[in-house]
């Protein structure tokens, strides 16, 4: 008998008809003899009409207030998916945040898990129950509710697997896995059957969609062994898991990308100490997170041009700061934005071992008059930055250029805490 939890996402418990579907399949579950824990989101579009509720109120809604409201979503999805099983003849047990003793710090809308009290879900089991947790949100030291951001429900499932020692998350969406890219803008995006815990965090960060980043945390440093799976077919999913040798092998195995992000420039800053921390103390007290930093050398002597990109959301006030601190580095220095850019990014495990990639990478970008604006690397990862325009043109050159749709042949058979940022 294994002990299972399977997370549904929005589009999966939609409406009656998929709710319904969800229960047939963890019903089809326990019926093999396992134990199951399911963590459910709100139903699709449910949170963007809550979050659309609270700012009729006013433009501003009280934080706690807001996390009261939005952790609705998730209850209503709880107690219709159990009714459902009940009416089945079997029985579910539903549990708020509160009552599976998911415990957060107090931070209002991006909650970080401190601990699981995980005896109220095993007592649950222990009776034969399905237990049905509402994912996305938690309580303080002060019995606050309290919500972990969106996707957060990737975390309660990875969190909670990892507290009650499961032996696999199994993560449920509409897409049937873990791609090599996007399907819908590359015909020739090849399911993967496995990828490492350091490839899907990079994918995640790059803007793969597919698992919330802080889940993929977890389950690295946990060891939960993650599915990720359709919940609208019976294929077989992608395990999220620890790397092998075989994984190195693969040069590089997915390309992301990003058109969330803007562009900024500050020119002809002082080339001196300290005069970085001038530059981004402002932007990160602001709560603006910084992604893609390049300094380089400008036209006047003893200067230099700095580049970042930030979200597009905050890239109007990102300027208005950066205006403010240029005019402490005198007339020269000039704020220039640019929001029609786009982050294409080539991850692998085997760029570790393996030269050239950033040669094929730039070159096959440079045969399609694809000019890179901007540049960053990892170990395991080389992200541009281009014209918005040539985004799905990226995308498939790149693909085609490191033959991701042919699938490697390897030589025989290969207390719960949520760090703070």
């Amino acid at each position: 008998m294994a002990l299972v939890v399977q997370k549904y996402g929005g589009t999966s418990v939609a409406n009656a008809e998929r709710i319904n579907a969800v229960a047939d399949r963890v019903l089809r579950r326990q019926k093999q003899g396992d134990q199951v824990v399911v963590v459910l989101s709100a139903r699709a579009g449910e949170t963007d009409r809550l979050i659309k509720l609270g700012n009729e109120m006013t433009s501003c809604p009280d934080a706690r207030e807001m996390d009261v409201l939005l952790a609705t979503g998730e209850q209503t999805t709880i107690a219709l998916f159990c009714i459902a099983v009940k009416a089945r003849g079997f029985d579910a047990v539903s549990m708020t945040g509160y009552q599976a003793g998911i415990m957060t710090d107090g931070r209002f809308g991006a909650a970080r898990i401190h601990w699981i009290q995980t005896q109220p879900i095993m007592d649950k089991l222990s009776e034969g129950k399905i237990v049905v947790v509402a994912g996305f949100q938690g309580y303080d030291d002060d019995g606050n509710i309290t919500t972990l951001g969106r996707g957060g429900s990737d975390t309660t499932a990875v969190a909670l697997a990892a507290a009650l020692g499961a032996d696999v998350c199994e993560i449920y969406t509409d897409v049937e896995g873990v791609f090599t890219t996007d399907p819908n803008i590359c015909s020739k995006a090849r399911k993967l059957e496995r990828i490492s815990y350091e490839e899907m965090l990079e994918m995640a960060s790059m803007g793969a969609k597919v698992l919330h980043i802080r889940s993929v945390e977890f389950g690295m440093k946990y060891n939960v062994p993650i599915m990720v799976l359709s919940s609208f077919t019976d294929a077989p999913g992608t395990l999220v898991t620890r790397e092998d040798d075989t994984m190195e092998k693969v040069v590089v195995s997915g390309i992301t990308y990003n058109k969330t992000e803007g562009r900024i420039t500050i020119t002809n800053v002082p080339d001196q100490p300290g005069v970085a921390a001038k530059v981004f103390d402002p932007i990160s007290g602001a709560g603006i997170n910084v992604d893609l930093i390049v300094q380089g050398a400008s036209g006047v002597p003893g200067t230099a041009n700095m580049s970042f990109t930030v979200p597009k959301a905050a890239h109007a006030k990102t300027i208005d700061i950066l205006k403010q601190v240029a005019q402490g580095f005198g007339n020269s220095s000039q704020v220039l934005g640019d929001t029609d850019i786009a982050k294409i990014s080539i991850i692998g495990l085997g760029m570790r071992n393996h030269s050239g990639v950033a040669t094929k990478m730039f070159s096959t970008l440079a045969q399609n008059n694809i000019n890179i604006k901007m540049i960053a690397t990892s170990e395991i990862k080389i992200s541009c930055i281009i014209d918005e325009k040539y985004t799905e043109l990226a995308v498939r050159v790149l693909h085609d250029a490191f033959e991701l749709d042919k699938e490697f042949q390897a030589p025989g058979n290969i207390q719960i805490r949520e760090e703070k940022e």
